[in-house]
């Protein structure tokens, strides 16, 4: 499909920016701010990305995520998102505790490589049972203006999902300005993204909140468009309580209720998972309970 994407909206920056500071003013009472607790954590991908993961670092993060606080009756979280040679350790270690396998491919994080590594990588993942793929863009052809080409790799890559869902990472600290993110944000909307994300959580700006209105806003407008619903990942950054129910605000605001579940709407914030458990235990004890008693994923 050919499609013309240099006349996509321009965006003001400073309004853009200005709008997104106004979801931090909003009060959210205590009732409120433990629904929107207990919501965000349902919502984190807890995610771990490192050359040094081994089998037994996969097995205690897909436990955690099953029993993110067992004194509490708290969510499981969303999903655990690894890479695609441990799929299979965290599929099996998850079972049927409805917690996804989301798997990073593409030559994450460069998306340096030819479409036949890209493949091969997305199809090893949903071999193992990857629930979700989450892939890079190619920012390099981006960059170059070369927009049918990052088209056509998210929607090849899409077609290998089968039925995983996939995510979609523009890195929009490496994309330079707002009239880009826009851009690349409606060429993965229009390829065929279940959901559209961030950042891979290795560069900064990652998951800030105007960068992430844009895209809701370009979401918003394929909806209205079209009467599809497309899913929205800020990662990176987010590692407090606080900052992510500020998210939540901006996204019920922005695109409203039938966004507010997990389906929809991810994090991609292993480090918030903590902080939300030390903000329920005190709405639970009225105690603030040492951060070292959770693990440090």
């Amino acid at each position: 499909m050919s499609l013309d994407f240099k006349n996509t909206p321009k965006i003001d920056q400073v309004g853009l920016v200005e709008r997104a500071a106004r979801f931090k003013t909003r009060s959210i009472k205590k009732e409120a701010k433990i629904q929107g607790l207990n919501l965000a954590l349902s919502m984190i991908d807890l995610t771990t990305l490192e050359g040094k993961d081994t089998e037994g670092k996969v097995k205690q993060l897909c436990y955690k995520a099953m029993h993110p606080d067992d004194s509490l009756v708290i969510p499981t979280v969303a999903a655990v998102c690894v890479y695609p040679n441990h799929v299979a350790t965290a599929k099996k270690a998850l079972g049927n505790s409805g917690v996804n396998v989301a798997a990073v491919a593409t030559a994450f994080p460069s998306g340096n490589s030819n479409l036949k590594v890209k493949l091969e990588d997305t199809r090893m993942a949903v071999d193992a049972g990857a629930d979700e793929v989450d892939m890079v863009i190619s920012r390099g052809k981006f960059h170059q203006g070369e927009y049918q080409f990052v088209y056509d790799e998210i929607a090849t890559i899409k077609e290998a999902c089968g039925k995983a869902r996939l995510k979609v990472i523009l890195e929009t600290g490496e994309l330079g300005t707002a009239d880009n993110v826009r851009r690349a944000s409606d060429i993965a909307i229009w390829a065929g993204a279940d959901f559209i994300k961030t950042s891979t959580g290795k560069i900064s700006p990652a998951a800030t909140m105007p960068v992430t209105l844009l895209m809701l806003e370009a979401i918003k407008d394929h909806y209205l468009k079209t009467g599809k619903m497309v899913g929205m990942k800020p990662a990176g950054g987010i590692s407090d309580s606080k900052t992510a129910l500020q998210f939540l605000v901006m996204l019920r605001e922005t695109l409203g209720n039938d966004w507010m579940t997990n389906e929809w709407f991810r994090f991609g914030a292993s480090r918030l998972t903590n902080d939300i458990l030390l903000q329920l235990k005190k709405q639970a004890t009225g105690i603030y309970q040492s951060g070292d008693y959770f693990s440090k994923d």
